[in-house]
């Protein structure tokens, strides 16, 4: 009998070593990717690739389950999540939240467009899901600063449900609203101070 206990903790400790081993190859191997194009300091600036430094790990989990379950679809991003454990997944969501949000942009916005864009979120309640800082909060990301090319896609993507959220929130905010509103809306969060 103390053979086998013997055995079998050989064997959980021997499989459980390449476990760790790979998981930290796994995250050596991926990471430089991920920065690569969310950006190294955290401010993407690959066109219609969002800037991630500042993001909630909450928020950062759930997409990268997203990603590595095939529900939502972005090629890439479900290639690089194929075969993470859980584990991995939080890895990384803890990594790429450590990364300091994006600055305000040096110039200021048109002012016109601020007070589209504020009157547009403040009528659609942005403040209340992503702070009224826009900071992002729990699985809520942060939206302030945000490339604006990537809130146009996403808002777009939101609108006419090929985005997948956790809930309907996002499709019942933007269904109301036209393209040229999402535009401002994007401008306004990007630009906003």
């Amino acid at each position: 009998m103390r053979a086998w206990i013997v055995l079998l903790t050989l064997l959980t400790v021997s499989t459980a070593a390449p476990t760790a081993a790979s998981a930290a190859s796994l995250f050596e191997e991926r990471s430089p990717m991920c920065l690569q194009c969310h950006g190294e300091k955290g401010v993407s600036e690959t066109p219609e690739t969002p800037s991630l430094g500042g993001m909630t790990p909450q928020f950062l989990l759930i997409q990268l389950y997203l990603f590595r379950e095939g529900t939502r679809k972005v090629e890439l991003m479900n290639e690089m999540a194929k075969g993470m454990t859980d584990d991995d997944l939080r890895t990384f969501s803890d990594f790429i939240a450590k990364l300091p949000p994006p600055p305000p942009p040096a110039q200021q916005g048109d002012p016109a467009r601020m007070a589209r864009g504020k009157a547009l979120s403040e009528q659609n309640r942005c403040g209340f899901c992503h702070n009224p800082d826009y900071s992002g909060r729990d699985q809520m990301p942060r939206i302030r600063n945000q490339r604006e090319d990537y809130l146009v896609k996403s808002m777009r993507e939101y609108k006419n449900e090929t985005r997948p959220g956790y809930e309907p929130t996002m499709i019942e905010v933007l269904r109301p609203l036209n393209d040229a509103d999402i535009v401002e809306l994007a401008y306004y969060l990007a630009h906003v101070r």
